[in-house]
């Protein structure tokens, strides 16, 4: 029977800034990414594709109908399974998502993940509505589901998701196969593992109401507050932290309000007293990332991920789609075929390595951080250099060829893992 305890350790924290709230005309999307402390998260690069008609494709447990096209993507993952912490694509769409139990019970049954709806959605979507379309149609027609841990005992739960483009952002909140999308088109929004949708819905599964009023859970009449109905009647300790994390995020946020920048977001993602930068237990943030999304469609959107745990002891590296965009070995983990502990029946049964090479020098390194300041400075610089050449990309102050930006992120992923070498 699949686990659905929300004691258990889970979290994640995903922000967005909508101008004027940004400092610059851009839509601005952050994420951690909480996961098991020794669970590896890899960053790969899938290009576009044409797919045959009527042939199907492989997620993580389930098989789903492959489409004609795909989009290029970026995605930070959880290097056993097939979807996506989180990610991006060649047109401005950004994704992440979350976990969430609600009075609707958690499947038993594998289906798709959340994560596998956020790589379907990156690879089938132009925006961030139609990447909302995506999901909620492959939710109705596959459901969710499935084991979300790479252990023999099964976790599973719902999703939240947070979508943004060049223009707006929404925030998608499921429970089952019903959910609720809210519409940011101004303002700073985020999330944080419990339901956020009160009134202000833009847009519902056709039954949502219905199927409250079914349940006794909403009356017919009185206000339809999505979180106040679906959410579980007794918070477990764990959904408690989710909401003190939520509201200090709302803060950070609006204390910013106005200029929020990719330097305010990966701040806030360092931010520890809050919780947001997870190290508690056997959990901690395991990846992070930041985009900027400019309104004008002339300028290329940037993404910055860490592909290491933590943060506050991670650079930033910046990422741009373009011509000559490849594979970043260096971010890839080990693939282990069909003996792979998730393919072989019955699942994880087994362990594997799938350390990748800038994690393995990362994780040496990091004892050595705490007393060795050069190293946190080498860090620093590096990062900073990649936030000043797309600050000045994006200023049109540097102009370098499509080549050159293609291989950005190749070139500061190299750099950073000599640096630990």
């Amino acid at each position: 029977m699949a686990s659905s305890s929300p004691d258990s350790p889970c979290s994640c924290d995903c922000f967005v800034s909508v101008p004027p709230a940004s400092a610059i005309p851009a839509v601005i999307f952050a994420k951690n990414s909480d996961r098991p402390r020794d669970e590896v998260q890899e960053v790969v690069f899938v290009p576009a594709g044409t797919h045959t008609p009527g042939s199907r494709l492989q997620c993580t447990y389930i098989e789903v109908e492959q489409v004609s096209k795909t989009h290029a993507v970026i995605l930070s993952r959880p290097s056993w399974l097939w979807g996506a912490e989180m990610g991006a694509n060649e047109h401005g769409v950004c994704i992440g998502n979350e976990a969430v139990w609600t009075k609707e019970p958690v499947g038993e049954g594998e289906a798709l993940l959340g994560m596998d709806l956020l790589r379907l959605a990156l690879e089938r979507s132009s925006s961030a509505q139609e990447a909302l379309h995506v999901i909620t149609g492959l939710l109705e027609h596959y459901g969710q589901g499935g084991n979300c841990l790479e252990d023999a005992a099964p976790f599973s739960y719902h999703s939240t998701f947070l979508l943004a483009d060049r223009t707006e952002a929404w925030v998608l909140e499921t429970a089952g196969r019903l959910w609720a999308a809210q519409r940011i088109q101004e303002g700073a929004r985020n999330i944080s593992n419990q339901l956020s949708i009160g009134t202000d819905i833009s847009a519902q599964h056709p039954e949502l109401r219905t199927h409250a009023q079914a349940k006794g859970w909403w009356d017919g009449q009185g206000a339809f507050d999505f979180a106040q109905i679906f959410s579980l009647t007794q918070q477990p300790v764990r959904m408690e932290a989710a909401k003190a994390r939520f509201q200090a995020g709302r803060e950070l946020l609006r204390q910013r309000q106005g200029g929020i920048t990719a330097e305010v977001m990966m701040g806030i993602l360092r931010d520890k007293e809050s919780g947001i930068c997870m190290d508690s237990g056997g959990f901690r943030t395991t990846a992070s990332m930041v985009s900027v999304l400019p309104q004008d469609p002339t300028q290329p959107c940037v993404h910055f991920l860490t592909a290491t745990p933590d943060p506050s002891r991670s650079v930033f590296k910046p990422f741009i789609f373009g011509m000559g965009v490849a594979q970043a070995p260096q971010v890839l983990s080990p693939t282990f075929g069909a003996q792979d502990p998730v393919r072989t029946l019955p699942r994880f049964q087994t362990q594997v390595d799938r350390r990748h090479t800038l994690y393995r020098g990362h994780q040496a390194a990091l004892g050595l951080m705490e007393r060795d300041q050069q190293l946190q400075q080498k860090q620093q610089d590096l990062e900073q250099e990649g936030l000043e050449a797309t600050q000045g990309l994006l200023a049109g102050e540097w102009a370098p060829p499509l080549w050159e930006l293609g291989s950005l992120f190749q070139a500061f992923v190299k750099r950073e893992s000599q640096a630990y070498a």
